[in-house]
């Protein structure tokens, strides 16, 4: 009965509390589903399967030329070893924009100049302002009403140690939400700059708000993202350098804090391949510092999981992609690609393909992923794909350490 009346209430939050106010809305529906089986070897104990659906009901509507509202929530049926059913409030922003200025309130998008530190959904209000010298927006959100595992938030154990705990509707308050931060940006972006460059700068922080007998985390980032068109090629680099404070529960001993930098680098290079088809070839890598000698590991607020097959957190990891996508025809596109994953430290990173056996090299191997993408329609869309992570080609694993292979599908519906 809890399940049914927590899913209700979202759902009438987002279909119903603002019609009255705005009369006629544009409503919408998208259905998401995935199946995806992986495994490691033939023998059914080291096969998984995984299954999830989900129900976007939405609306957005506007007040007038200068204001808009849009509502979403989500509704997510899965199986991953049991049943799982999970309501949603997403997103959920009342905007309004006037000549050079623009405000957004509600729970809206937001994204660090790289991506990587801070991105998705968060609760809170930004201001924007655009002028000759570009766009200078300042915004603070929190994030203990997101749910955990949307808001990807595992910067210390007990991060960690709430986002794996399973959802229980018998302790929704305990297990639903993400952990409690604020956080902050002051971002800078210009378009072109001399028609050449185009720059994205942020200062960004982020404040730890959990109780104040419990360890606590604080980090401040400050980040930049350049971007380079030249003919048929996308130049893109950018890093951020990071600061950390860490402070050990009100028990601990008093020496018990940490402050330290960390390392973020990122680069990328798109060709747009001279071919009948719209192609184009990449070469991506990102680097993020490990624990070494006068560097902290460097720990995002959005602990995102990259790979298409290994799906790791990119903590003290570089990661080196190389990208092939053609669309052959307006309805069929294909993708192909491979990933390299490297260890920056012997610490921070011993999960699959390391053992305990075997924590010597950095290494961890390469992953070989393809896609198939159908579009028989404006609103459906198929997603086919499948590769395969061989540890067998890298020197951090045991030598009999056993490939991991994965194929999903996704199909995607959307009704406006």
């Amino acid at each position: 009965m809890k399940k049914i009346f927590i899913t209700l209430l979202l759902i009438l939050q987002t279909m119903f509390v603002f019609p009255f106010i705005s009369g006629a809305a544009d409503f919408s529906f998208a259905i998401n589903q995935y199946a995806g089986i992986d495994g490691q070897g033939k023998e059914k104990k080291d096969i998984n399967f995984d299954y999830q659906a989900n129900f976007i009901p939405g609306f957005s509507h506007y007040f007038n030329d200068s204001c808009e509202i849009f509502l979403s929530a989500g509704i997510m049926l899965g199986w991953e070893e049991k049943f799982k059913w999970v309501p949603e409030l997403l997103r959920a922003e009342f905007s309004w924009h006037k000549n050079n200025l623009g405000i957004r309130v509600g729970r809206i998008n937001y994204a660090d100049p790289i991506g990587i530190i801070a991105s998705g959904l968060f609760d809170g209000m930004s201001f924007s302002y655009t002028s000759m010298i570009g766009t200078i927006s300042l915004g603070a959100w929190y994030t203990g009403l997101l749910y955990k595992k949307t808001a990807n938030i595992s910067m210390n154990s007990r991060d960690y140690n709430s986002y794996v705990t399973p959802f229980d509707y018998n302790d929704f308050k305990n297990t639903y939400f993400a952990s409690r931060r604020l956080l902050a940006s002051f971002d800078w972006e210009h378009p072109s700059i001399g028609n050449f460059m185009r720059l994205k700068a942020a200062v960004t922080a982020q404040v730890d708000l959990s109780p104040k007998n419990e360890e606590k985390y604080h980090s401040q980032y400050f980040t930049f993202k350049a971007v380079i068109p030249i003919k048929l090629f996308d130049f893109e680099f950018g890093g951020s350098v990071g600061l950390a404070q860490k402070k050990g529960a009100a028990d601990a001993k008093p020496d018990n804090k940490e402050t330290g930098v960390s390392l973020l680098g990122n680069f990328g290079v798109l060709c747009r391949l001279p071919s009948v088809y719209n192609s184009y070839i990449s070469l991506t890598g990102s680097y993020l510092s490990g624990k070494m000698d006068n560097l902290m590991v460097f720990k995002p607020l959005s602990n995102k999981s990259y790979g298409n097959i290994l799906k790791i957190k990119l903590l003290g990891i570089s990661l080196l992609s190389l990208d092939y996508t053609a669309q052959f025809i307006p309805a069929i596109g294909f993708g192909v690609g491979a990933s390299l994953f490297i260890r920056n430290d012997l610490d921070t990173f011993k999960a699959y393909p390391v053992n305990a056996e075997n924590n010597e090299g950095n290494f961890l191997g390469t992953e070989f992923y393809t896609r198939l993408v159908w579009s028989p329609f404006t609103d459906l869309q198929f997603n086919l794909g499948g590769g395969i992570f061989l540890p067998a080609l890298g020197n951090a694993a045991a030598p009999k350490e056993k490939p991991l292979w994965l194929a999903e599908i996704s199909i995607n519906f959307a009704l406006y």
